[in-house]
């Protein structure tokens, strides 16, 4: 896992959406397993990784359950009771939960386990940057997580409907800065049994090359 403590970061707040129903899925996906841990366990334990000030999870459908398999995690669980209405509600949620919006936020989604933390440093500057926000895209898919600068917060707590984020993001023009990456983690969300399995792939291996990275990094195995 990557960590990014004691970096620029430390001024930004981040909000995982973990408020849906997963009605694809047919069960709530985020309890379903992903090597040996909560799908969503696994993307908060990596966020929190990062190093925010402060990380928020927006729980709805499942809240119990979301606060139970969070045990530990270095976060804090917020439930949206209007969570039926859509994306928006719980962004609001989120931000209204957040005493201090510091430089501005990240938006991670809770099934998006594999999103690439290393890109977050540079998204930051960019949303600075353009006082508003920035995605990374990987190929011509925009990705996530995204980060908002604190100029575009009033906009945020303004939104209606299922949409989220996306009518404000599509409408930014020059204002949203978007960062390349090859990262398939950019993109890839659980909405279906197959995408998890190809998540559980895609997990297991990074879990090896960083352990063979390791190895390699204290000598313990020959460089090739």
């Amino acid at each position: 896992m990557i960590e990014l403590h004691g970096t620029a970061l430390n001024n930004w707040s981040a909000i995982v959406l973990a408020a849906g129903g997963s009605s694809r899925f047919g069960a709530h996906k985020l309890l379903a397993d992903l090597a040996g841990d909560p799908l969503l366990r696994r993307t908060v334990s990596a966020v929190c990784a990062i190093g925010f000030a402060k990380t928020i999870v927006v729980a709805g459908a499942e809240h119990a359950d979301v606060e139970a398999i969070l045990a530990g995690c270095p976060c804090t669980v917020v439930h949206a009771p209007n969570w039926s209405e859509g994306m928006s509600a719980s962004i609001r949620t989120g931000i209204a939960a957040l005493s201090d919006k510091h430089m501005g936020l990240f938006l991670f989604l809770g099934d998006m386990p594999i999103f690439p933390a290393e890109l977050c440093e540079d998204l930051a500057c960019r949303a600075r940057d353009s006082g508003y926000a920035a995605r990374p895209i990987c190929g011509d898919v925009p990705g996530h997580p995204v980060a908002f600068a604190k100029e575009a917060l009033p906009s945020l707590m303004a939104l209606t409907g299922d949409e989220g984020a996306g009518s404000l993001l599509r409408g930014a023009g020059p204002k949203l800065h978007y960062l390349p990456t090859t990262d398939e983690g950019a993109i890839l969300d659980v909405d279906t049994p197959s995408d998890l399995a190809r998540a559980e792939r895609l997990w297991k291996s990074r879990f090896t090359s960083e352990r063979i990275d390791n190895a390699m990094s204290r000598g313990d195995l020959p460089r090739p």
